[in-house]
């Protein structure tokens, strides 16, 4: 029979304590030897000890290894049982766990890198709040949200107080459209907040999406749905007016032809063919209205392609040339950088530029020294802004919004299409439009692709 090193070790160490404890028997009752005797007695006590050390490692090894297991620590090993066949499968068997909690790290690891990537680059700004008030989290999309670090959820109101009340009582599994306050213009956010307990502290998980554009684009499509709507059942009606009231007053020219002019039904005649031409004019002038109007309910493809900023802005300048100096109106142009590309469909793009740069003129139609600028720079971020501002009377805030409700104008002889139609050409853009007060006085109507 093969016995392992360990049960040798302990065989060895019985037999001498056995033979130790012998000699000293016989010392005690055969002699008077008492400094043999005392150090007999310390060689025992020596060799128990020393067996019990000995026995006891296995139980040390195992207590190792169930400290290395709680506290996580893969970097333990257990030589002491690797050379001795009686903790074979013990070894083995512990091992065996050190290896799967290395490798179960590695992938933890690996999936929480994974994870801090994901949350750091998707799109969608994340929040995380803990139940006292303290910011945790802010995702990369988060931090150009708010344009600065956030640790508190009281800083939330440097983005509007109506901003920071909406975040604070939106509760786990609801969601709300809040509007936030920021440098470059306020923003239609949709909050949805979701609930956490990690080691026992409750946390929001609040997701921010701009829904800026598709409000817009809702929006534009009610108002081309009404208007589709209106043009239809208003050209219907009109077009046999406008029929009839031809027919008739060519029959009243026709009778009035066969009259003489002293007949008395000739001044009632008259009358009748004035007033059936009055409803002839106005009815094609209501059907040219609706027809003008129609191009507001043409679906809009854009052609996308990559063009300096140059280059549209010279061609403006050349197009409108000649309205600038008729109306005494100083154009100036300012590209930052001067190569400054834009992704856009350059034709509709000229479409509402055209008509914002002829709605300041407008605007500068009876102001002495008036001055437009068309500018174009890069924000931060990458964003791409045009803006068309004068030096006139401005747009009154309560206005701002009106204004791109069709047929709403404030000029004398509008129809009230123009924005309309820039803001329809800056959503198909995926862009959106802005009106501000420009420094010193006037109105500064910016596109934000």
């Amino acid at each position: 029979m093969a016995y392992s090193r360990f049960q040798l070790g302990v065989l060895l160490r019985v037999l001498a304590l056995v033979a130790t404890l012998s000699v000293l028997a016989w010392c005690v009752t055969h002699t008077t030897w008492y400094v043999t005797i005392v150090m007999l007695i310390a060689v025992s006590i020596t060799q128990v000890i020393t067996l019990l050390n000995f026995t006891n490692r296995s139980a040390r090894e195992m207590a190792r290894f169930l400290g290395a297991v709680a506290f996580d620590d893969t970097s333990v090993t257990f030589s002491a049982f690797s050379t001795d066949r009686a903790f074979g499968e013990l070894n083995a068997a512990m091992t065996r766990v050190m290896n799967q909690l290395r490798m179960g790290r590695v992938e933890r690891e690996e999936q929480t890198q994974y994870l801090q990537t994901l949350i750091a680059h998707v799109p969608v700004a994340l929040v995380m709040i803990r139940e006292q008030g303290e910011v945790q989290l802010l995702n990369l999309a988060a931090r150009r949200l708010f344009e600065s670090a956030c640790t508190d959820a009281a800083q939330f109101t440097r983005h509007g107080a109506a901003f920071a009340t909406g975040l604070e009582a939106l509760n786990p599994g609801e969601s709300a459209i809040i509007k936030m306050e920021r440098s470059s213009g306020a923003l239609q956010l949709k909050a949805a907040a979701t609930g956490l307990t990690m080691s026992g502290v409750n946390y929001r998980l609040i997701s921010l999406q701009n829904i800026e554009t598709e409000l817009t684009a809702q929006e534009l499509a009610a108002w081309l749905t009404v208007i589709r709507v209106m043009a239809h059942e208003v050209t219907n009606s009109l077009t046999p007016i406008s029929s009839l009231a031809a027919t008739a007053q060519t029959l009243v020219t026709e009778a009035l032809a066969s009259l003489a002019k002293d007949d008395p039904r000739h001044a009632a005649l008259a009358d009748a063919g004035e007033a059936l031409d009055t409803i002839a004019r106005r009815s094609e002038g209501l059907l040219h209205f609706v027809q003008n109007h129609r191009r507001l309910i043409r679906q809009m493809v854009p052609k996308i392609e990559i063009t300096a900023v140059r280059r549209i802005f010279a061609r403006l300048q050349r197009l409108l040339t000649a309205e600038l100096a008729m109306r005494n109106v100083e154009l100036t142009l300012s590209i930052a950088p001067e190569t400054l590309e834009v992704a856009a469909d350059t034709e509709l793009l000229d479409q509402a530029l055209i008509n914002l740069v002829r709605n300041a003129m407008e605007a500068l139609r009876d102001e002495p020294g008036g001055r437009i600028n068309l500018c174009a720079s890069q924000e931060a971020a990458g964003r791409t802004i045009i803006a068309v501002a004068d030096n006139g009377p401005g747009i009154a805030q309560a206005n701002r919004e009106k204004v791109f409700v069709p047929f709403f104008t404030t000029k004398r002889q509008g129809s009230g299409v123009g924005l309309t139609l820039v803001r329809q050409i800056a959503t198909v853009h995926g862009a959106s439009v802005k009106i501000d007060e420009t420094p010193g006085g006037g109105a500064t109507v910016s596109i934000r692709f």
